[in-house]
Protein backbone atom coordinates (compact mmCIF):
# COMPACT_ATOMS: atom_id res chain seq x y z
CA UNK A 1 0.00 0.00 0.00
CA UNK A 2 1.07 3.57 -0.72
CA UNK A 3 2.03 5.64 1.94
CA UNK A 4 -0.31 8.34 2.13
CA UNK A 5 1.93 10.92 4.29
CA UNK A 6 4.61 10.82 1.07
CA UNK A 7 4.51 13.91 -1.10
CA UNK A 8 3.38 13.18 -4.37
CA UNK A 9 4.69 14.47 -7.57
CA UNK A 10 1.98 16.11 -9.57
CA UNK A 11 1.72 15.37 -13.43
CA UNK A 12 -0.03 17.46 -16.17
CA UNK A 13 -0.94 15.45 -19.33
CA UNK A 14 -1.32 18.33 -22.25
CA UNK A 15 -2.03 16.16 -25.41
CA UNK A 16 -4.53 16.25 -28.57
CA UNK A 17 -7.67 15.12 -28.40
CA UNK A 18 -7.15 13.45 -31.75
CA UNK A 19 -4.43 11.26 -29.48
CA UNK A 20 -6.64 10.06 -26.84
CA UNK A 21 -6.23 7.22 -26.96
CA UNK A 22 -2.58 6.94 -27.17
CA UNK A 23 -2.71 9.07 -23.84
CA UNK A 24 -5.42 6.35 -22.64
CA UNK A 25 -2.91 3.35 -23.26
CA UNK A 26 -0.24 5.55 -21.60
CA UNK A 27 -1.92 6.22 -18.56
CA UNK A 28 -2.13 2.29 -17.32
CA UNK A 29 1.76 2.38 -17.67
CA UNK A 30 1.79 5.14 -14.95
CA UNK A 31 -0.92 3.33 -13.05
CA UNK A 32 1.61 1.50 -11.17
CA UNK A 33 3.60 5.03 -10.39
CA UNK A 34 -0.08 6.08 -9.27
CA UNK A 35 -0.45 2.98 -6.72
CA UNK A 36 2.80 3.68 -5.24
CA UNK A 37 1.70 6.62 -3.76
CA UNK A 38 4.45 8.36 -6.07
CA UNK A 39 2.25 10.67 -8.05
CA UNK A 40 -1.06 12.27 -9.16
CA UNK A 41 -2.02 12.76 -12.28
CA UNK A 42 -4.35 14.89 -14.30
CA UNK A 43 -5.44 16.02 -17.45
CA UNK A 44 -8.55 18.06 -19.05
CA UNK A 45 -10.54 14.41 -19.12
CA UNK A 46 -11.17 15.68 -15.47
CA UNK A 47 -12.98 18.30 -15.38
CA UNK A 48 -16.75 17.85 -14.16
CA UNK A 49 -20.12 19.73 -15.34
CA UNK A 50 -19.72 23.31 -14.83
CA UNK A 51 -16.53 23.87 -14.22
CA UNK A 52 -14.70 26.86 -16.28
CA UNK A 53 -12.54 24.73 -18.23
CA UNK A 54 -9.49 27.34 -19.07
CA UNK A 55 -9.28 28.33 -15.77
CA UNK A 56 -8.95 24.89 -14.66
CA UNK A 57 -6.62 23.49 -17.02
CA UNK A 58 -4.27 26.55 -16.07
CA UNK A 59 -4.57 26.32 -12.47
CA UNK A 60 -3.53 21.86 -12.77
CA UNK A 61 -1.28 22.86 -15.32
CA UNK A 62 0.23 25.90 -12.45
CA UNK A 63 0.78 23.31 -10.01
CA UNK A 64 2.33 20.38 -11.56
CA UNK A 65 6.07 19.40 -11.16
CA UNK A 66 5.71 17.78 -14.43
CA UNK A 67 4.21 18.22 -17.56
CA UNK A 68 3.86 15.95 -19.84
CA UNK A 69 3.53 16.87 -23.77
CA UNK A 70 2.14 13.86 -25.98
CA UNK A 71 3.70 15.11 -29.55
CA UNK A 72 2.10 14.65 -32.75
CA UNK A 73 0.96 16.42 -35.53
CA UNK A 74 -2.30 17.06 -34.34
CA UNK A 75 -0.60 18.34 -30.53
CA UNK A 76 1.89 21.28 -32.92
CA UNK A 77 -1.74 22.13 -34.67
CA UNK A 78 -3.56 22.83 -31.87
CA UNK A 79 -4.45 26.51 -31.03
CA UNK A 80 -5.31 25.88 -27.49
CA UNK A 81 -2.28 23.77 -26.62
CA UNK A 82 0.06 26.26 -28.32
CA UNK A 83 -1.04 29.39 -27.70
CA UNK A 84 -1.95 28.44 -24.04
CA UNK A 85 -0.35 25.20 -21.92
CA UNK A 86 2.91 25.05 -24.12
CA UNK A 87 3.64 28.73 -23.71
CA UNK A 88 2.70 28.13 -20.04
CA UNK A 89 4.50 24.48 -19.60
CA UNK A 90 7.56 26.43 -21.22
CA UNK A 91 7.83 29.30 -19.30
CA UNK A 92 7.62 26.92 -15.76
CA UNK A 93 10.44 25.32 -17.40
CA UNK A 94 12.38 28.24 -18.40
CA UNK A 95 12.02 29.38 -14.39
CA UNK A 96 13.00 26.25 -13.29
CA UNK A 97 9.30 25.42 -11.69
CA UNK A 98 8.43 22.39 -13.35
CA UNK A 99 10.07 19.55 -15.59
CA UNK A 100 8.58 19.58 -19.17
CA UNK A 101 9.34 16.04 -20.76
CA UNK A 102 7.77 15.70 -24.70
CA UNK A 103 6.46 11.99 -25.34
CA UNK A 104 6.70 11.47 -29.15
CA UNK A 105 3.66 9.59 -30.01
CA UNK A 106 3.54 10.06 -33.61
CA UNK A 107 5.96 11.00 -36.82
CA UNK A 108 5.70 14.69 -37.08
CA UNK A 109 7.71 17.50 -37.68
CA UNK A 110 8.88 18.74 -34.09
CA UNK A 111 12.75 19.42 -34.03
CA UNK A 112 12.66 23.50 -34.52
CA UNK A 113 9.90 23.79 -32.16
CA UNK A 114 10.45 25.23 -28.61
CA UNK A 115 10.26 22.02 -26.78
CA UNK A 116 12.98 20.21 -29.13
CA UNK A 117 15.40 21.06 -26.90
CA UNK A 118 14.36 18.70 -23.83
CA UNK A 119 14.91 15.40 -23.71
CA UNK A 120 11.97 13.51 -25.02
CA UNK A 121 10.74 10.01 -24.30
CA UNK A 122 10.71 7.09 -25.73
CA UNK A 123 14.93 6.98 -25.92
CA UNK A 124 16.12 8.60 -29.03
CA UNK A 125 12.84 10.66 -29.23
CA UNK A 126 11.70 7.69 -31.56
CA UNK A 127 7.93 8.11 -31.84
CA UNK A 128 5.85 5.39 -30.16
CA UNK A 129 3.94 3.91 -33.26
CA UNK A 130 7.15 3.07 -35.03
CA UNK A 131 8.01 0.46 -32.66
CA UNK A 132 7.09 -2.80 -33.36
CA UNK A 133 5.91 -3.72 -29.54
CA UNK A 134 4.33 -0.72 -28.21
CA UNK A 135 4.21 -2.13 -24.40
CA UNK A 136 7.99 -1.73 -24.94
CA UNK A 137 7.57 1.93 -25.94
CA UNK A 138 5.46 3.00 -23.04
CA UNK A 139 7.21 0.86 -20.66
CA UNK A 140 10.49 2.99 -21.88
CA UNK A 141 7.94 6.23 -21.20
CA UNK A 142 7.27 4.63 -17.71
CA UNK A 143 10.18 4.48 -17.08
CA UNK A 144 11.50 7.83 -18.16
CA UNK A 145 9.19 9.35 -15.84
CA UNK A 146 9.40 7.07 -12.74
CA UNK A 147 13.39 7.99 -12.90
CA UNK A 148 12.43 12.00 -13.50
CA UNK A 149 9.61 11.24 -10.79
CA UNK A 150 12.57 9.63 -8.14
CA UNK A 151 14.35 12.56 -8.40
CA UNK A 152 11.90 14.87 -7.84
CA UNK A 153 11.02 12.91 -4.60
CA UNK A 154 14.53 12.79 -3.41
CA UNK A 155 15.26 16.71 -3.71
Amino acid sequence: MADSSQRKVQIFTSYAHEDEDLKNEMDKYLKVLKRSGKIDAWNDRALIAGQEWNDSIMNELRKADVILLLISVDFNASDFIWDKELAEAMRRHEAGEAYVVPIILRNCKWTSLPYAKLQALPRNARPILDYPDRDAAFTEVADGIERLVDHILAK
